[in-house]
């Protein structure tokens, strides 16, 4: 019988259909041609990018040439500017703003077909650590309000380049789905004093049947009220708010569940298109706020958002999260990977 379930943070109710319960392998997934030809972001073509902001390379290599191992460039077409003034103005009941904003691309390697789930631990460390450079660098600027970093996987995911990347943008304005679990979160915060986030992964781990894997400062699971088939959080141990604030140790571990999970999405569901936020407090908030907790969402894209979806903000998920968890496990069973608590590195022999 189909099961309504509530979101603790913003109060969203979702359909867990699980008369609609589908085997991974009978999700339509949309088979992708490789498009090939010519790439904008594989080594020897980095003058088809703009000027190169920040790399990761071998030394006594030049900006903008050969001998790196990771890039950020600007967009060449950007969803915002970060020329010109940032103007507000209204037209009768209407507001409107200059599209201002800063918009860069992160090329994760150079290696034009390897994902998340194909590099190395320590590799994935400096996608991190060069995500928490640009974040640091662009909340200099006082004018912006939001930094949203995502990721676009497969055309399905809405990745318009197959070379693996990563987007940042900053933005004059807080995101209405950010500005949501603000306000839910902080309600909560006010009633119980105390934070949803963490009052979830309390719940998680004596619930045990939601959690796909955790380490020292970092637990991954499916939410109760999960939206889509296998929607999977990784959510930092430790109340933090800031993505910027991550410390050496928590990297090591950030970068080992991501390698975990991105394999078991590929393994585990053949490989199809993703998209991965990372959810932040807002530059407005100082210091460590005590009611919102910075976590990345992953949402494979095995299911399509219809009519009932739009037209009345409930999602219908034909997966429940307990199911889903049931096999991912099975994934790291079937790959001698009972432990929780193993690295990523040790949990290289998945493929």
């Amino acid at each position: 019988m189909p099961e309504l379930r509530k979101d603790p943070v913003i109060g969203r109710w979702v359909i867990i259909a699980t008369e609609r319960a589908k085997r991974p392998s009978q999700y339509h997934k949309q088979v992708e041609e490789r498009k090939g030809g010519f790439c904008p972001f594989c080594p020897g073509n980095e003058k088809s990018t703009p000027p190169e902001v920040l790399s990761y390379r071998a030394p006594n290599t030049l900006k903008d040439q050969e001998g790196w191992w990771l890039r950020v460039v600007p967009n060449k077409f950007p969803a915002l500017q970060i020329e010109g003034p940032l103007r507000r103005s209204g037209e009768g009941m209407y507001d409107r703003m200059t599209g201002f904003g800063e918009h860069e691309v992160l090329i994760e390697s150079p290696n034009h077909d390897h994902s998340y789930a194909d590099l190395q631990v320590e590799h994935i460390q400096e996608i991190i650590w060069a995500l928490r450079d640009r974040c640091v660098e662009l909340r200099k600027d006082s004018r912006m309000k939001y930094i949203m970093v995502f990721k676009n996987w497969g055309r399905e995911a809405g990745a318009s380049l197959e070379h693996p990347h990563t987007q940042i943008i900053a933005l004059p304005i807080v995101p209405k789905r950010v500005q949501e679990e603000l306000s839910g979160a902080g309600k909560y915060y006010d009633y119980k004093e105390r934070c949803v986030f963490c009052d979830m992964i309390s719940q998680e781990v004596a619930d045990s049947d939601r959690i796909v894997t955790e380490n020292d400062s970092f637990i991954s699971f499916m939410p109760f009220a999960s939206r889509f088939p296998y929607e999977t959080w990784i959510v930092p141990k430790e109340h933090t708010s800031f993505f910027n604030d991550i410390q050496k140790n928590q990297v090591t571990d950030l970068s080992s569940i991501m390698r975990t999970i991105f394999s078991l999405i590929k393994e585990g569901l053949d490989d199809p298109a993703y998209n991965f936020m990372i959810h932040n407090t807002p530059f407005d908030e100082t210091g460590n706020t005590p009611f919102y907790h910075w976590h990345m969402e992953i949402i494979p894209k095995l299911t399509k958002v219809a009519g009932f979806e739009w037209g009345t903000g409930f999602y219908i998920n034909p997966a429940s999260p307990e199911e889903a968890v049931k096999h991912m496990r099975d994934v790291m069973r079937r790959a001698g990977k009972t432990d929780r608590s193993q690295t990523a590195a040790k949990l290289a022999m998945i493929h």
